[in-house]
């Protein structure tokens, strides 16, 4: 509970839903007594009346001491000064003219957010395309599920992260999490995971792999090979479901002529895991009556994780797993939004509707709702780690709008992210707390948290939420999409098409989506508002579709493909100078890159610092102790973290998590190479020595 002065009296509660990750767990705020209190959803079925540490604390966000509450510019002396709203969106429309009108339009670029609502996420890669007129719009979705995306858009047609409800893990006999630790990055997800066995492939011990009935663990960058000694094992044993590969998927022989060559010893080999228990992981999946394959980060955040994703997908069709009932193949989708985020258009290659941009028909279908030529709708543009990297090159972004991000903390190679941002010649950040990227910028303007503003949400199963609100925001600030409003009109453009209100947003992205992949124009505030529980796919007058690919897949013959894929080693191995691997990670306490998480105090105080975690063996031979300041080194920068010293970590691997900033930035020595389908950045795996700090 925190003090809020915009509370003067007890007001009624409001059903909506946690700011943080894709479960969406259902909440109820109210306010007493000048506080606000939030209270678990009883009815919301994914959450079943529960809430982790950050869910019970996320009110404290809303009356954080450093606020932003006015506009800040950019001074002749270097400070960030307090401005008026008009001063800053004239200076902000003004750069951006003579930018544009010097450089073209791809000199303007625009960074969006997996956590913005599905309104806001719309309008702003509506905002880009027209009102900037640009081609350089990515979000920092890129970084969490894009590997995953791709693989699940190869396979089965389209991409939904949980193609069935949570609800369905709570009747399962055996579920593998593959790279997924959901006791610390969503806990709630653990009331549908209390009966099932677990499977859990991880390089660490994580609180998820304490409760497995199996732990595998393979070295870091070698999912692709287990997957592939997985498949081996089901063929030769004689698990394949024959007569489901026969009528529901195509392409099983040419995965299978990979796979061959991944017998069991030759992946121990590789990975490290016995043959033992590569086949109990097997025959445990295959001899569930009830079984799904789930990934998550750990196994995606690769330059191949696009290739591992579809091993995991190869594994659960020769098992006969997806688009079955009681059986599934899905993936953990990470980001508050990451689902509906990726969906409505603020991605480099696609428009509302999961429709792509090189789309002939996909063009003309929003063009014309949006009442422009179909020619004025620029191409893809460059993924996200690849647009931050092009700033102050020739070519490149020379002015940034970042709303709903901070890659100072987040991107790959942060070190060099950092310069890149110090080029451009306009940095402008929407944010509501000052984050490491908005000290950066040279104009922020503060906009309004989650239980400030109305919207819809979808979450990792596809289903559509409403975002409800409980307070006005403060004085001086201002809702994302009135912000787009206010830009687009100095800009140039009519006021009409770009709505401030999220209803009347929701209805024309309804129609933006219709006949999409995936489709909202059976979705509405007033069936919402009424209880329905809605899935995407939803076509006008639709129940919705809470379970896919029952029928068939969302291919043209409605087969699902298999994919044929190589294991292949991560972009950087261990050698002399940097031998070990290091890998990255969430904590319970924390989210994202902890902008809002590491200024609630209950939070803070549980995990106040950046931390290596390595065995003791490891650190005994670096000459270091559980307690001591240590650097971790990789070949693109240093970060700063106390040892952790954690017996059952491989003693060739090193964890640190992600959420802290300035010299404990895990993303300091994090690699940016990229997967060549879905850009995803190698977070997962990089080659470091650990060193005493001076």
């Amino acid at each position: 509970m925190t003090m809020d002065p915009r509370l003067t009296a007890s007001s009624p509660g409001t059903a909506t839903h946690c700011p943080y990750c894709a479960l969406q767990c259902g909440t109820r705020l109210s306010g007493v007594r000048g506080a606000v209190e939030v209270r678990p959803d009883p009815d919301f079925p994914v959450n079943r009346g529960g809430l982790c540490q950050k869910g019970w604390t996320a009110p404290d966000v809303l009356g954080v001491p450093d606020r932003l509450a006015t506009p800040l510019v950019r001074g002749a002396d270097g400070r960030l000064a307090a401005a008026g709203w008009d001063e800053a969106l004239d200076l902000v429309a003004r750069r951006l003219r003579e930018i544009r009108a010097a450089h073209g339009p791809d000199a303007l670029a625009v960074f969006g957010g997996g956590g913005l609502t599905n309104e806001k996420a719309y309008t702003l890669g509506k905002f880009a395309r027209l009102a900037l007129g640009t081609s350089q719009i990515d979000y920092n979705g890129r970084f969490c599920m894009a590997s995953a995306a791709a693989a699940q858009i190869a396979a089965f047609g389209v991409d939904r992260g949980l193609p069935f409800p949570v609800t369905d893990l709570g009747g399962a006999d055996v579920v593998l999490l593959a790279g997924a630790n959901p006791a610390e990055t969503m806990p709630p997800l653990l009331r549908h995971l209390d009966r099932p066995d677990l499977i859990v492939a991880d390089p660490r011990r994580t609180r998820t792999a304490e409760r497995a009935a199996l732990h595998l663990q393979p070295t870091p960058g070698t999912d692709l090979a287990l997957a592939l000694g997985l498949l081996h094992i089901a063929v030769t044993e004689g698990l394949v479901d024959k007569a489901y590969v026969d009528e529901r998927t195509t392409g099983f022989d040419a995965a299978w002529a990979r796979a061959v060559a991944w017998w069991p010893e030759r992946v121990e080999a590789v990975t490290g895991v016995a043959v033992s228990e590569l086949r109990a992981a097997v025959r445990m999946l295959a001899g569930a009556e009830r079984a799904y394959v789930l990934t998550g980060r750990g196994a995606e955040q690769h330059s191949k994780g696009t290739d591992t994703v579809a091993a995991f997908i190869n594994l659960a069709l020769a098992l006969g797993l997806p688009g079955r009932a009681g059986r599934g193949f899905g993936t953990l989708t990470g980001q508050g939004n990451g689902q509906g985020g990726r969906e409505m258009g603020q991605k480099a290659d696609q428009l509302p509707g999961y429709r792509l941009l090189t789309d002939p028909a996909a063009r003309e279908h929003v063009s014309r709702l949006w009442g422009v030529p179909p020619d004025r709708l620029p191409g893809p543009g460059r993924s996200a780690y690849e647009l931050l990297d092009a700033i102050g090159e020739a070519g490149g972004p020379r002015a940034l709008l970042v709303v709903g991000s901070n890659p100072v903390v987040s991107a790959p190679a942060a070190g060099r992210v950092t310069e890149r941002l110090g080029r451009l010649d306009l940095l402008v950040v929407a944010d509501f707390v000052p984050s490491e990227t908005a000290r950066l910028a040279d104009v922020v303007l503060p906009v309004a948290q989650w239980a400030e503003e109305e919207g819809t949400l979808t979450n990792l199963e596809g289903r559509v939420l409403r975002r409800r609100r409980l307070l006005d925001p403060p004085p001086g600030v201002r809702g994302d999409l009135e912000v787009l409003h206010a830009l687009a009109v100095r800009l140039g453009e009519p006021a009409e098409r770009y709505p401030c209100a999220p209803r009347e947003v929701f209805a024309e992205l309804r129609e933006a989506t219709r006949g999409g992949p995936a489709d909202y124009s059976g979705i509405s505030y007033e069936r919402l508002d009424a209880g329905a529980e809605l899935y995407w796919p939803c076509p006008e007058g639709s129940t919705g579709t809470p379970r896919m690919f029952l029928d068939r897949f969302a291919h043209p013959d409605g087969r699902a493909r298999f994919a044929p894929v190589e294991h292949r080693d991560p972009a950087e191995t261990p050698g002399p100078g940097f031998p070990l691997y290091a890998t990255t990670g969430r904590v319970l306490a924390h989210y994202q890159s902890g902008a809002q998480t590491r200024r609630v105090a209950r939070l803070a105080e549980a995990a106040p610092e950046p931390f290596v975690e390595m065995h003791p063996d490891t650190a005994a031979r670096a000459g270091l102790a559980d307690g001591q300041w240590a650097l971790v080194r990789s070949a693109r920068g240093a970060m700063r973290a106390r040892v952790r010293c954690e017996p059952s970590l491989r003693t060739d691997t090193v964890f640190v998590p992600f959420h802290f900033p300035g010299a404990g930035r895990a993303n300091l020595i994090t690699h940016p190479a990229l997967d060549p389908r879905s850009r995803m950045p190698e977070f997962k795996v990089c080659a470091v020595r650990v060193e005493a700090a001076p």
